[in-house]
Formats: C-alpha cells, structure tokens, sequence
C-alpha cells in the first residue's frame, strides 16, 4: 500500500489491477534526478540519509518532531551552554567496528568544520565524556538538536576517512549497507543483518541517479523503476494513466525562488527587487508549468510550514506597470531596442539555473519573456548547479534560479539562519543583511519561549517579503511514481528518507 505521511492517509491500490508475481521480489530500484559523486556527507549527505545508509544522534517524523535516532536522549544544562548527548547501546556499523562516542565526535567535528549548518551554531568544543557526545556552546542554542538531525551531520564509521580525513567510503550505521558504488550514477545497497532497529523487509536495493526527466518516465513505464522522484510535469501527466504505477503530488517545504545578488549596482536597491517580483507570472508559472495552480507562491515560506508561512502578510502580486514605475523611480529608461539603460548601461543580466529540476529551465523561459516587457535582458544559462554556489562565492551572480527545501532541518531554523543569517550563504542572500533579521534569528534559536519565538518568526518573515532578498516564485509539489505492487512506501514531506526499510513487494 502507497501512502502520504503529509496527508496521513492510505490510498488503496486495486488488487485487480495488479500483475500476478510469479514469485515475491527482495529488491526495489529508486530513480532520482540527484548523482552522488562523492563520498563526503557534507556534498552528498541529503543521498546517503535518504538512502538510510548513515544516521544521526538525532532523528525526526514526518511533521518535523525531534525523536532519538543515535542519541537516545539529551539536555541541555541550566545556562543553556553545555548539551549532552547520551548515545545508543551495541550499536554497529557496516565494517563490525563499535559506535561510540569517539567515532561521533569525529564525525560530528569534521562536519563542524566544513559548510554546512553547524557553522552557523555557536559551538566552541565537541568532546567525548563518559560515553555522552558534548557540545559546548559561547551561547544558548534551542535548535542544537535539530541541526543534529541534519544530512551534513550523519555519523560515518572512522574506517569511512584515510589517513588525511578524506571520506573515502560509504559506512555507517544505517538499515542499509553499501555494496557497490558507481558515482556519480548508482549505489547498490544490501540489507544491514546487524541492525539495531527493526530490520528492513528488503533484502536489496538500487540508486539510479538519471538526471533527465524523460529517462526517469520512462524507467517509471518500462518497470526499469520501482519509484522514481521528482516528475516534471508532462511525465507525471502521461503516468497517472500508466496502469501499473501510482502517482502521487505532496506538497513540501520546498520554493523555487530567486536568488538576487543585492551587491549588484542593479539591484541594490529593494525597489529593483520588487520591481523583479512585481514581473514574475505567478499565477501562469503555476498553472501552465507545474500544473499546480494552487502552488502560486505569494511568500517565501509554504503552507507546510505552518509556523513560518502567515497568511498576515501582505501577499505578492504581478504588476506589470508597476515594476515599470519603480524602475523608472530609479533612473532606469527604455533604450530604442525597449532595453532599460541607465548611465550609459544597459539592463543586461544572466540568470544561472541547472535542468535536474525539469521545471526550472521552462520556468527560467518564462521569465526571460516577461522581463523583456519590463525592459531587462535576460540571459539564462543553464549549466551544473554548483555554478551557482560557485558564482555566490566569487560575487559574479547576477540572478539565480533554484529550488530550496527549508525543511532540510526539522526546524526550519537551521535553513532559514543559513540562508539570512550574517553573510548571508550559498542558497540564500548574496550582498544583502538586515541586522533586524540577524537580532531576530538569534532569539529564535535560542529562546524556549515560544510566544517570543513566533513574534520574531513574524519578524523575519516580514522583512524578507519587503526587501525580497530571495524572491520566491512558486511553491513545491513532491511528484512521484511507484509500481503499484510495492506495498508501505512512505513519502516523507520533509525527504529526509526514502523508507526503504518499510517497503515490501505484495505477495503473489
């Protein structure tokens, strides 16, 4: 049976439908647009998560609760400076070797010290003390536990590191163990005997990493897949009549936004980012791309975050002839060609999106046109999605155009302070910091008063919708297809797991 944790409800598959098994099958095959292409949890850590290969000390349901995974338990002490971790018993990883604490510290301390969440905490040591993983803070900090439960944190096996620190294998603790590893393309799992938790009904599995959305339709028809992520538009369309599979859309806590460079002469000022906002079609990107009107984004943060999306905002609108006038309002005039100049220079940009997300390209075109009526060239370049970081580092970024999950922590704390925080980062703000905001996700982060917490929540959503450092542009629907004889799949909204482990073929 296929269900939905976001709905928390099965939908019931007809027996009737469903093509007599000679035999019941140990093995299913997962196709995704995402290639792992190292075997470092802070590149490739959302794979190795999903995939249940590496856990975390802490874990986390469907709605984001926090519950024990490595750790069975923590606190924090009275100052709020000091938390201890107490870890789980007779735990292994796939080489035999123990999990202890010293293997989480390292782990956890490599991971500190690369990009990623826990450098956005304020950590000043993690230790081992009794058998307890210790991190001390230089200040209170509420949302440890979530960023612990973050993909950049998973625990690999010290055998997973060379001599130098470099990850050079996939071990961890997971109900799965790693067989064979091809990167960027497939990963080929068996079933972990020495499980501490309840064992998978799976004996095997497979990762295809197939980075056109045509090929994955097609693994998902042809059988080649037993489910396959992330269907653009047309092949979700073409599947739903496609006998034997099931489709299903979940909406998670994913946006496609655009990220601005608000450094940029162009769009320093907060007029020329609403002026960007005013021309997206929303409301048409929604309907004719994505197929899901109601996903028309009119904030940053979706409704599956109850508690950061407000429907006290003032939504965003597509005005044509008022991003006109707000342009002008900054010195910007129509050259002969219809092309905005100002001083001599004319309103040329490069947008930078990459294809694995199949919507983003048709969404880039969208823009690209509508832009054009406001009086801006646009230029998209679609390329590998590291350009993006890539330009974010070396200030070359004009506009971007991607997909960003805040739900990668379960408190989206852990994305939103990475992406606004001071400085900004790779997947949010670039050349833009409001010190409201920085002051106000400091108290989120370390406040256990939650009347306090949701005012400045208030807070940071609003100053993102005025000054629009990232422009958000429709909201994601989580697309997916299985065969319709795999029973227990579950489609977690925050796709922190695939649920390899519950899965099982229906017997003939």
């Amino acid at each position: 049976m296929f269900r939905s944790l976001s709905l928390a409800a099965a939908i019931a598959l007809a027996a009737a439908a469903s093509p007599v098994l000679a035999e019941t099958r140990s093995s299913v095959t997962i196709a995704s647009p995402w290639e792992v292409a190292s075997y470092d949890p802070a590149v490739a850590g959302f794979t190795i998560q999903k995939l249940q290969i590496m856990e975390n000390l802490v874990d986390a349901d469907a709605t984001g609760a926090l519950r024990p995974g490595l750790a069975t338990q923590w606190a924090a002490s009275e100052d709020g400076l000091t938390w201890e971790f107490t870890l789980r018993q007779g735990v292994r990883f796939h080489d035999g070797s123990a999990f202890d604490a010293d293997a989480a510290v390292l782990a956890l301390t490599r991971a500190w010290g690369q990009p990623g969440v826990l450098q956005k905490a304020p950590i000043t040591q993690i230790t081992a003390k009794e058998g307890k993983v210790v991190v001390t803070l230089d200040a209170p900090f509420t949302a440890l536990p979530a960023f612990l439960a973050h993909a950049t944190t998973i625990i690999p096996a010290p055998a997973a590191f060379d001599a130098e620190g470099k990850p050079v294998a996939l071990i961890g603790t997971g109900a799965f163990a790693v067989s064979a590893f091809t990167p960027p393309q497939s990963i080929s799992l068996m079933r972990n005997d020495a499980y501490w938790g309840e064992k998978a009904k799976l004996e095997t599995a497979t990762y295809l990493a197939a980075g056109r959305a045509e090929t994955r339709a097609l693994l998902a028809e042809s059988g080649d897949a037993d489910i396959v992520f992330t269907l653009d538009a047309a092949g979700y369309s073409h599947l739903s009549h496609v006998e034997t599979v099931e489709t299903s859309a979940v909406p998670i806590p994913r946006v496609v936004a655009l990220k601005v460079n608000a450094a940029h002469p162009f769009f320093n000022d907060p007029k020329a980012r609403q002026a960007l906002s005013l021309a997206i079609p929303r409301d048409g990107i929604a309907r004719a791309i994505t197929r899901f009107p109601e996903a028309a984004a009119d904030q940053l943060f979706p409704p599956a975050l109850n508690r950061w999306h407000s429907a006290k905002i003032e939504p965003l609108q597509t005005d044509i002839e008022a991003a006109k006038a707000l342009l002008a309002d900054l010195g910007w005039v129509p050259g002969d060609d219809g092309v905005l100049t100002r001083d001599g220079e004319r309103f040329a940009i490069t947008l930078r999106t990459f294809p694995d997300r199949p919507e983003l390209p048709l969404i880039a075109a969208a823009l690209q046109d509508q832009w054009r009526d406001i009086g801006i060239e646009l230029e998209v370049s679609v390329a590998s999605y590291s350009e993006i970081p890539a330009g974010h580092q070396d200030g070359s970024l004009h506009v971007a155009l991607y997909a960003r999950n805040y739900g990668l922590t379960p408190d989206p704390i852990g994305s939103v302070l990475q992406d606004f925080g001071p400085g900004g980062g790779d997947w949010g703000a670039m050349g833009w910091e409001n010190q409201k905001v920085v002051d106000a996700l400091k108290v989120i982060a370390s406040t256990s008063d939650q009347e306090l917490r949701q005012a400045n929540i208030a807070t940071v959503a609003n100053l993102l919708q005025q000054e629009l450092p990232v422009i958000p542009v429709v909201w994601y629907q989580h697309t997916v297809s299985i065969d319709k004889n795999l029973e227990g799949v579950v489609i977690d909204p925050l796709q922190r797991s695939y649920g390899l482990s519950e899965m099982y073929w229906a017997k003939d």
